[in-house]
């Protein structure tokens, strides 16, 4: 083959030099019909092989590949020919070559027999549609490179995108996903596009059909939208959203997240949609945030309160004030327990309520271990104060020591050393009791502060709580013109003979 680099001097010899082919050839040494080639064209040429390579110890083998891979496609999806299967069907027909050269051929063949896929190009009217899906992403998480589940529904008019990371792909994790978004999108979409989640889906039908779960019926019903499902294994059919979690990894979380808690994650997350707002996507004439105000008046109003997502169960209360949730044990306060009680489970919440009650006894932040203990070590002060002489021994406080502040400690070794045999740890718990009514921040001030004016017990400590929540009154300094009848009182001459009177008549009594 003739490189570039020769037919370049050619042509500029024939074009530029007006040499003849004939003087071109003798003096480059190239045949005439060569020389006329690379005056025709400048391009490169490109290799043809004119006849197939050899192939000696798979080439009696190559008819029946191609018989197994044609019945391989009539054959279900998963249950079709390998190329490691095939290499070891003709393997045990006498193939002595290495699997490699077989894997390599089937791909060739594969690839020539591969149609290309082609997708219509889709336009949505505003305030239509939206679609819903989960990606996966790493972050650095106190301190710990964990996985993350990212819920996400983009706006197919608008391409408005919202994101939220969860522990997991919990149904009351996917249903909080759907409150948080029409919230940020101001809206409900008419219409949602899933795959066949089984937080939404129990079981796919015939066709279009579909066995839904009962606590998605009841969401869909609370913001009157409609639900569409993807053909099982098409998820092209919900492409825009597809793409946005690639570029949600791409571009929101690159490089790695760090941060403390969840509440940080999806706080980055938000700002991360704010600033996507401003990007022009390719195709549209228009900004995110313009598309999508077009986009708002269409959209469903939301409901008057947002829809309560979390699934309830009843607990028991075990001989240590705790229920039991997912295998992890959870505090109730000692003086509100009962027997029975009800958990409400939010993704990164746990509420406890009393059967009937309309407002919780407990919170707690949700854990996703196994069998851990989640105290609240406020819950256990009303049994300390009747059994002070546990409060060295017990869990919850042993594990609030490890973290309170210092000037704790210092005022515990103080109330203990002027009060002994007990009634100084009740003063102390007395103390610690004013977290469940007061900021800890604000407390902390106030304990460092009645150990500087020397009042370390429970009264010197609420005194100085209230200093610092109630402080001095500041009056205003009187201005006369405001009071132009006072303003003369300055000026009036005095009567001395009227006291004199006065002293008179008391002395004559």
């Amino acid at each position: 083959m003739i490189k570039v680099e020769d037919k370049e001097k050619i042509r500029r010899a024939y074009y530029v030099e007006n040499k003849s082919v004939r003087q071109i050839g003798r003096e480059l040494k190239y045949a005439r019909q060569t020389v006329r080639k690379a005056i025709q064209s400048a391009e490169p040429e490109r290799y043809n092989m004119k006849e197939p390579r050899l192939a000696p110890v798979l080439g009696p083998y190559k008819k029946r590949i191609g018989e197994l891979l044609a019945e391989s496609e009539t054959m279900p999806p998963k249950q079709r020919y390998t190329s490691h299967r095939i290499y070891e069907l003709i393997e045990a027909a006498g193939f002595t070559g290495s699997e490699s050269t077989v894997r390599h051929y089937v791909a060739q063949v594969r690839k020539t027999k591969k149609r290309p896929k082609i997708y219509l190009p889709l336009e949505f009217d505003p305030g239509t549609d939206a679609q819903v899906d989960w990606g996966e992403a790493d972050v650095i998480l106190n301190g710990e490179q964990v996985t993350v589940q990212l819920f996400l529904m983009r706006l197919c008019y608008s391409r408005r995108l919202f994101v939220m990371a969860f522990p997991n792909q919990k149904q009351e994790a996917f249903f909080a996903g759907h409150v948080a978004a029409f919230a940020h999108f101001a809206g409900v979409p008419q219409r949602l596009t899933y795959d066949n989640l089984k937080t939404a889906v129990k079981k796919v039908l015939m066709g279009k059909e579909r066995d839904e779960q009962v606590g998605f019926v009841a969401l869909r019903s609370h913001y009157l939208f409609e639900s569409h499902y993807c053909t099982p294994g098409a998820g092209h059919e919900k492409g825009r959203v597809e793409e946005g979690v690639g570029y949600v990894r791409r571009n929101f979380m690159t490089p790695l997240p760090r941060v403390d808690s969840f509440a940080q994650l999806n706080e980055h997350l938000l700002r991360q949609c704010f600033k996507n707002d401003q990007r022009t996507i390719e195709g549209q004439k228009v900004t995110v945030e313009q598309a999508w105000q077009e986009e708002v008046p269409r959209l469903r109003p939301l409901p008057s309160y947002p829809f309560d997502y979390a699934p309830t169960k009843k607990v028991s209360l075990n001989g240590y004030g705790q229920v039991v949730v997912d295998t992890n044990r959870y505090s109730v306060p000692a003086d509100k327990a009962e027997a029975e009680l009800i958990a409400k489970l939010y993704p990164f919440e746990v509420h406890l309520f009393r059967p009937g009650d309309e407002e919780p006894i407990a919170r707690h932040p949700r854990c996703y271990g196994h069998k851990e203990d989640v105290f609240d070590p406020l819950h256990y002060l009303p049994l300390l104060q009747q059994r002070p002489g546990a409060f060295q021994h017990a869990k919850p406080i042993r594990r609030w020591r490890e973290q309170w502040p210092p000037v704790y400690e210092e005022l515990l070794a103080r109330v203990q050393q002027q009060w002994p045999e007990g009634q100084g740890i009740q003063q102390f718990i007395h103390i610690l009791k004013l977290h469940q009514y007061h900021p800890a921040e604000v407390i902390e001030q106030a304990v460092s502060q009645a150990l500087a004016y020397n009042c370390a017990h429970r009264d010197g400590v609420e005194l100085c709580l209230r200093q610092l929540q109630q402080p001095d009154p500041i009056f205003k300094t009187l201005e006369w013109g405001d009071l132009p009848k006072l303003a003369q009182i300055d000026d009036q001459p005095s009567d001395l003979e009227r006291y004199e009177r006065l002293l008179g008549q008391g002395a004559a009594a």
